[in-house]
């Protein structure tokens, strides 16, 4: 059975205002409302070394703050330059109101 990663509870996460999560033994984590529906990647940038929480989110896009790259947030999908390699995405469920992920294969 596989177990869940607790991030934070959903109401913190505010439509357009990406939440940063830290939890041991996996990478740092953001989390997004888009009209209602959480999403969860990796927080930092595939292109440099800066955290997508300190960007700018328009939608369902997430700008990085460095270069102005974008992500789909949805997707992960790289979306302007320089980004070209897409960021890794989380399924997410909630759970008594908390957003988790699946424990990530080999962190114990």
């Amino acid at each position: 059975m596989t177990s869940k990663v607790r991030l934070c509870p959903v109401a913190d996460v505010k439509d357009g205002e990406p939440v940063g999560v830290f939890v041991e033994q996996l990478p740092a984590l953001a989390v997004y409302n888009v009209d209602g529906d959480i999403f969860v990647t990796d927080n930092m940038c595939t292109h440099g070394n800066a955290m997508l929480t300190d960007g700018y989110q328009d939608g369902g896009i997430i700008e990085c703050p460095f270069h102005g790259g974008s992500f789909d947030i949805a997707t992960g999908a790289a979306k302007a330059f320089p980004c070209q390699v897409p960021v890794k995405t989380y399924p997410v469920t909630i759970d008594d109101e908390w957003v988790c992920i699946d424990q990530p294969d080999g962190v114990a």
